[in-house]
């Protein structure tokens, strides 16, 4: 007997309400409502080859509305991914299963990307689509050709991410990019309508979207509305009319499917009406085998495009970008002897934009852009034209007022691969940008966070774009390394360790106003320990001065005082705690002295997780309020950051 369409996607809502009861935790609402759409994608549309999860020129699936994870988890499972096992499955949401509760990149390959906050998945996939696009300029038809597709339910439309999202695929013309929105009209707190009143098709069309709807249940319906998506030249919205729960006899249509077990009895009844017999966590053989036979097409398109590969004129280059690996550093090193021979008084801002100008000249895989702040952020290189709709080659992405939309789009082209992205915005305006942020470090997404004024340094703006809590919260942040650089050559270094960096992301903290140079050396990257001595003490040493970015010219004038007053006083350049956390402690503790020893820290903001090096004992220097509107001379000493009034504090203190 041949196996139906129906019964295939019934295999997917059986897997989810299992699941979903067996962890007594979950979503099966999503997956059993767009069960049927997704077997329409995975049958005819996407481009995926489940024994070569990594290959380059599959299509992108990203299940924006994360919760329904068991979606994602049943159709790798059932068109032949290693992994998930039936057993992986069975462990739903428990602890080491890869079968999380929402789904994670790291744990499973076929998970392009890490979703659950809604709306990210869709700007990511955002990203993605822009990196398509970019290699296939690039490289051609012959090794990039592909789509990214994306699953979407109501929330992820409404979160403001999306509108960010929304404007730039259109504003680019992001054709390749196709989301399926789960139209079912229920949130957590109920109907849609006790929240919105948007018509959302006619957003889509105004942002220059192509809008086609369907019903989600209706196979050939699906299918007609997914081809006119993919032969249509804009970014697309297809409005898959669904029913969430759908085959669950009471709850059908209703929230109560939404994030809860249905329960034993409602199970019953819904494999009945779905005409399911099957034994939980059991899928008939000849259902098994229709679904691992889906997943088996695509070894063939995958099989001509190695076979492609392998005679194409730019494969060495191809694979060099997709692996992430760099060129030799030569460049960069000519570049910071260049410096080292007259050290530039250059605000970082200023010396970041230098440093790009090597790095994008010797790296094609660089993306830059700024969220409409590419003058103040430096962040455009002669080697960066803008990348449009008309012109995909180009290298610098105009992101208008989207910081949010940039870091996910950002997170987007770093996960596809072959691209090294990087997007710049004030610092204060990672409040902004931190969902996504926090999705590069959870995901070891290589991506650079271009900050650029950094502290009250920037002046009159004052107190709403003057950052004071922000480089420590990012700190704060599990696998997120923060630079704060201190001048020119140490912005260079850390520049060379962002690009490097390739489990994770970056974040450089940049000033507005001009710094003094202190380095002249640039055998080895001294920041890459994190922190070092830049002074040593030659009175007898009593105090440790360890500072950061535009505070470290501050401590050497400090130093300089209280050698004067005959107190010895080394200074300590700590541009990356987190590095400076990864050394031995013999070398911390001979940095930061041992007992008898000052410590004191100075930094233009918050004081607070300082004590992690000074001791409860040491003094801490820095803002604990908000700032002010002023020029910055006057702020530097409104707030007690000149040498004048820190140095009386310290000799006090030592006695």
């Amino acid at each position: 007997m041949t196996v139906t369409e129906k019964s295939m996607a019934n295999a997917i809502r059986a897997l989810a309400m299992d699941a979903v009861q067996a962890a007594n935790s979950g979503h099966p609402g999503m997956p059993m409502g767009m069960a049927d759409v997704a077997t329409v994608l995975f049958s005819d549309f996407l481009k995926y080859d489940p024994k070569a999860p990594k290959w380059a020129d599959r299509d992108r699936f990203v299940l924006s509305a994360g919760h329904g994870s068991m979606l994602i988890y049943s159709l790798l499972h059932l068109t032949g991914y290693a992994r998930p096992t039936m057993q992986d499955i069975k462990n739903f949401r428990q602890l080491s299963s890869p079968c999380a509760g929402h789904p994670e990149n790291f744990k499973l390959e076929g998970v392009e990307t890490t979703t659950g906050p809604l709306g990210q998945g869709f700007a990511t996939a955002v990203g993605m689509a822009i990196a398509e696009r970019h290699l296939n300029a690039t490289f051609g038809d012959d090794l990039v050709d592909h789509k990214t597709w994306v699953i979407a339910g109501d929330g992820c439309l409404m979160e403001g991410i999306n509108h960010e999202a929304v404007g730039l695929g259109g504003h680019l013309g992001l054709g390749r990019l196709n989301v399926l929105w789960d139209d079912n009209g229920i949130t957590i707190d109920g109907g849609t309508e006790l929240s919105t009143s948007e018509d959302i098709p006619a957003r889509y069309r105004a942002s220059g979207w192509h809008v086609v709807s369907c019903d989600g249940h209706d196979f050939d319906d699906i299918r007609k509305a997914l081809k006119e998506a993919e032969a249509d030249p804009r970014p697309s919205l297809i409005a898959c009319k669904t029913v969430i729960g759908f085959g669950a006899p009471t709850k059908q249509g209703t929230s109560a499917t939404h994030g809860a077990p249905l329960g034993d009895e409602e199970i019953a009844g819904a494999r009945a009406a779905l005409g399911w017999d099957p034994e939980p966590f059991v899928i008939p053989d000849d259902i098994l085998a229709s679904w691992r036979q889906l997943g088996e097409k695509g070894a063939a398109a995958r099989a001509d495009w190695d076979a492609r590969l392998d005679g194409h004129a730019q494969a060495a280059e191809f694979n060099r970008r997709m692996a992430g690996e760099l060129p030799d550093g030569k460049a960069m090193q000519i570049y910071m002897e260049g410096l080292a021979k007259d050290p530039p008084k250059w605000a970082t801002r200023k010396a970041s934009e230098m440093a790009l100008g090597a790095i994008t000249e010797a790296l094609p895989e660089m993306i830059g852009g700024s969220a409409d702040l590419t003058g103040s952020n430096n962040t455009k290189t002669p080697s960066t034209k803008p990348l449009t709709k008309d012109d995909y080659s180009g290298r610098y992405i105009y992101y208008g007022i989207r910081e949010f939309g940039m870091a996910a789009a950002m997170n987007g082209m770093a996960l596809h691969g072959g691209i090294i992205p990087y997007g710049g915005t004030f610092l204060v305006f990672t409040d902004y940008c931190r969902g996504a942020m926090r999705l590069s470090a959870i995901q070891n997404a290589r991506v650079v966070y271009v900050m650029t004024h950094d502290s009250i340094g920037l002046g009159e703006d004052g107190p709403t774009h003057q950052p004071i809590e922000h480089i420590q919260s990012l700190r704060l942040m599990p696998n997120m390394h923060v630079y704060r650089p201190a001048d020119a050559i140490e912005t260079a270094e850390c520049w060379a360790l962002a690009i490097k960096r390739s489990d994770g992301p970056s974040t450089l903290a940049l000033t507005r106003q001009g710094l003094p140079p202190f380095r002249d050396d640039v055998s080895t990257n001294r920041c890459e320990k994190g922190g070092y001595r830049v002074k040593a003490a030659e009175n007898a040493k009593r105090v440790v001065l360890v500072a950061t970015g535009s505070e470290v010219s501050l401590a050497m004038a400090v130093a300089e005082k209280l050698e004067a007053a005959g107190t010895g006083a080394d200074v300590v350049s700590m541009p990356c705690t987190e590095l400076f956390d990864d050394q031995s402690a013999e070398y911390r503790n001979e940095l930061l002295g041992g007992d008898g020893i000052l410590r004191v820290s100075i930094e233009a903001g918050t004081t607070f997780g300082w004590e992690r090096y000074t001791g409860l004992d040491g003094l801490r220097f820095g803002i604990d309020s908000f700032g002010a509107s002023a020029p910055i001379d006057d702020l530097f000493t409104h707030f007690g950051l000149t040498a004048d009034a820190i140095t009386p504090q310290i000799l006090e203190k030592i006695g």
